[in-house]
């Protein structure tokens, strides 16, 4: 109702600029206009004004001109208006001016990472490796592809380094390269090889060098709309004959409870407002990405990991996962004013007895394929 009412007896031209614009918004928070704008509207004003932006931010890093910016945040500025006009919202958005999206633009620009949606902190460490070993115990492997005796592997958004530490004792000749912004553990196996980059800027090998290239669990780091082209990077490095597999969760957990639920909820808030895939189309896609890059005999597997006593040692190991990354992610919330620490303390709390004690899961998308 909202739109239409917006839309009404607009000039032919107005129409057209409006409608443009409302779409392109609405593909930055990944949803339909409608829904786009219910969700926008009942987010409140702090996580509106972070929301606009963050869109002001994206549209000037895709080199838009000023007077575009300009225009659609006038938009959605009128919007607003005509939203308040009908008593659809109770509170002002105050649009960012353009020293504000100046000086995010410079601190994204200098930040390593842009869209990373847990921050940095000393125990991520041990938490990417805890997550590390209860998908390596549940998948009884550390990779599907049938990879035979490669002299050169990468693993992209390689973290604490595990993975590659244990690929390169499995292959003692083969030179193992592990790429993330950020370091990982400083004891290395002798053929493994660190390199800083940043993968939505390209990776900085030739093209037709790697045998095996591995990418997992960076779905909370690679915007939405990066993924095609990102996905045909990791195809452009890897040699005719190789191998590139990818690992993936969708945004939700099976059997979850009202707690967890609502800690999922507010972490996909947070994410669509940097561009990040809320909605399962990653997990859905991955055999897709893989073929659209060109590559052959590509094969999609699933694997459910259990979360909490009834998985054993595994379940056990994703409780201790979820409840440090959901710390992170509440710390976050609560620095930009979008969940108090007292209602983070409780859901956290909340939601470990529901890990606990319930038959929660997680589902993991694994596809491979082979470059001919």
């Amino acid at each position: 109702m909202l739109l239409e009412r917006f839309l009404a007896n607009r000039a032919d031209r107005t129409l057209q600029a409006y409608t443009a614009d409302i779409a392109d918004f609405a593909r930055f928070l990944q949803q339909a206009p409608d829904a786009a704008v219910a969700r926008f509207l009942s987010g409140g004003p702090d996580l509106g004004h972070h929301t606009v932006l963050a869109y002001a931010v994206g549209l000037r890093q895709q080199g838009r001109a000023r007077a575009t910016i300009n225009r659609r945040l006038a938009t959605l500025r009128a919007l607003m208006r005509t939203a308040q006009d009908l008593h659809l919202m109770e509170w002002s958005l105050d649009m960012p001016s353009e020293d504000q999206i100046s000086a995010a633009v410079e601190e994204r620009s200098t930040s390593e990472s842009v869209h990373y949606l847990l921050p940095r902190h000393p125990d991520e460490i041990d938490r990417l490796d805890i997550q590390h070993y209860a998908l390596r115990e549940t998948l009884g492997a550390n990779y599907l592809a049938p990879v035979d005796l490669p002299t050169t592997v990468l693993d992209v958004g390689c973290g604490t380094g595990q993975w590659g530490f244990e690929v390169s004792v499995k292959f003692p000749n083969a030179l193992v390269i592990g790429l993330d912004l950020m370091a990982g553990k400083p004891d290395r196996p002798p053929r493994y090889r660190w390199v800083k980059g940043n993968l939505l800027e390209g990776l900085p090998f030739a093209r037709d060098r790697i045998d095996f290239v591995h990418q997992r669990l960076l779905i909370t780091g690679v915007p939405l709309a990066f993924w095609p082209a990102v996905v045909a990077e990791l195809v452009r490095v890897t040699r005719p004959g190789g191998w590139v597999e990818l690992v993936e969760p969708p945004g939700w957990i099976d059997q979850q409870g009202p707690a967890t639920e609502r800690l999922l909820g507010l972490t996909a808030e947070f994410s669509t407002s940097l561009g990040l895939d809320t909605t399962g189309v990653v997990f859905e896609s991955l055999d897709g990405y893989l073929q659209e890059a060109g590559l052959a005999r590509v094969v999609r597997r699933q694997i459910s990991v259990p979360i909490g006593r009834w998985g054993g040692q595994v379940g056990s190991l994703m409780v201790t996962d979820l409840r440090a990354g959901f710390t992170r992610v509440c710390e976050v919330l609560k620095a930009r004013s979008l969940l108090s620490a007292e209602e983070g303390r409780d859901l956290i709390r909340l939601a470990q007895e529901e890990w606990e004690h319930g038959r929660m899961s997680w589902t993991f998308g694994i596809a491979f394929g082979q470059k001919p």
